[in-house]
């Protein structure tokens, strides 16, 4: 016999949202999906970020229904380069070039503002029918038969199952008593808007400097989105320089190849760290995004390895719920950790991995990684594997990630 209680989802950023329109789109009207988050209240979003969406991803919001919405503003990286050099070099050598497309006309990744595709995605879940709900989950308690959670108004809602898409920081992961494992960088991650001269043409940038990798990632028009790695301490001094100071920080890390640069708005420094929850499973709970896993942005697949997780679930969940099988009991929540975790412990020890490689001012590693990147620049099937593995394209994949409606 079908469960008809709903799904709760706790948090409305880019992972809770589009798992609800993932589960409303695949189960129709047969189980209510509510997303509870206090900034739902709050629209439309100002946060000023742009973030990365690979291949696979960008096919999941096509799927279901929301890159239509954002198409005209995101910029596709058309080509990428890597570079190897110290802040005092006068030129930066390329190493590595990634160019061409995963499919004819499909780019490998594409640029987007947050602030449209979050209101893309709201505006979605409200014509599709998603319960959004401006409030907090507050408590949560399992019984046999689901789960009630109860929201920050008092109300409490019977579900047969929650997710965690709360962040970093989530509430509902420590509730449950699901620990972490990892590790702080002693790094932060600057992160600014730069308008430019001349035209980007597409192209996006990994310059690798001693304090971290500086990320020149292109936007719609004469401007890019950086992520500027710095020691936590140095960073704090940058962002807190006056507007001139800051430019003479930029312009050193940034060059002129694309004439005179000047940031667009404030930058912020983010504290850096890897972080994976011992369990992405607990009784009638799954975590998803930021609230399972946290890694270092030096690969820019953060946001893109949690909609892996919001992929996997769904469908899981979907399947379940069409064999008539209750979504929220054990086996059905642990096929999900399967699918996730070991894809997620492999790319968050790879992204450690590239951050102790590069983030050093040791000479002899310099050298032994330069001799790597050439070797891979000359290796077309090589580069061709690392490009679909970035995409998100390799492994097992899930439906939507294929472009495949559930």
């Amino acid at each position: 016999m079908s469960v008809q209680r709903g799904i709760v989802i706790g948090g409305g950023a880019f992972a809770g949202l589009a798992l609800a329109l993932a589960l409303r789109q695949g189960l129709g009207g047969e189980l209510p999906v509510i997303v509870a988050d206090p900034a739902l209240g709050t629209r439309p979003s100002r946060d000023p970020r742009a973030t990365a969406i690979v291949a696979a991803c960008r096919r999941l919001f096509e799927t279901i229904g929301v890159w239509s919405k954002v198409a005209d503003g995101v910029q596709p990286i058309l080509d990428m380069v890597v570079t190897d050099s110290k802040l005092e070099d006068a030129t930066r050598p390329v190493f590595l070039t990634f160019s061409g497309h995963i499919e004819p006309g499909e780019p490998f990744a594409h640029m987007v503002e947050n602030r449209y595709l979050i209101d893309a995605l709201v505006e979605r879940a409200q014509a599709d029918g998603v319960d959004l709900r401006p409030l907090a989950v507050s408590d949560f308690s399992t019984h046999s038969g689901g789960i009630d959670v109860t929201l920050s108004d008092g109300s409490v809602v019977e579900a047969s199952l929650l997710v965690a898409a709360d962040g970093a920081r989530s509430k509902l992961r420590e509730r449950a008593g699901i620990a972490t494992h990892g590790w702080d960088y002693d790094q932060s991650g600057i992160v600014v808007t730069v308008g430019h001269e001349r035209d980007h043409q597409g192209r996006a940038e990994e310059h690798f400097l001693p304090a971290g990798p500086f990320a020149i990632l292109p936007l719609s028009g004469k401007r890019s989105s950086l992520v500027w790695t710095e020691r936590r301490g140095e960073a704090a001094r940058i962002v807190a320089l006056s507007e001139q100071e800051f430019h003479g920080e930029l312009e050193q890390r940034f060059g002129l190849h694309l004439g005179e640069v000047k940031a667009l708005d404030k930058p912020r420094a983010f504290p850096l760290g890897y972080f994976v929850a011992r369990s992405f499973i607990g009784e009638r709970l799954a975590l998803v995004g930021d609230a399972a896993h946290v890694i270092h942005p030096i690969a820019g697949q953060g946001l893109n390895l949690g909609l892996k997780d919001v992929a996997a679930l769904a469908e899981v969940v979907v399947d379940a719920a069409r064999l008539g099988i209750d979504p929220g009991q054990a086996d059905v929540l642990e096929r999900y950790q399967r699918w996730r975790r070991f894809d997620t412990m492999a790319m968050g020890l790879a992204t450690n991995s590239l951050n102790f490689l590069f983030s050093n001012q040791s000479t002899l590693l310099r050298t032994v990684r330069d001799i790597g990147l050439g070797l891979v620049d000359r290796a077309p099937p090589l580069k061709g594997m690392f490009i679909r593995q970035a995409a998100g394209l390799a492994g097992d994949v899930p439906r939507l990630l294929k472009g495949e409606a559930l």
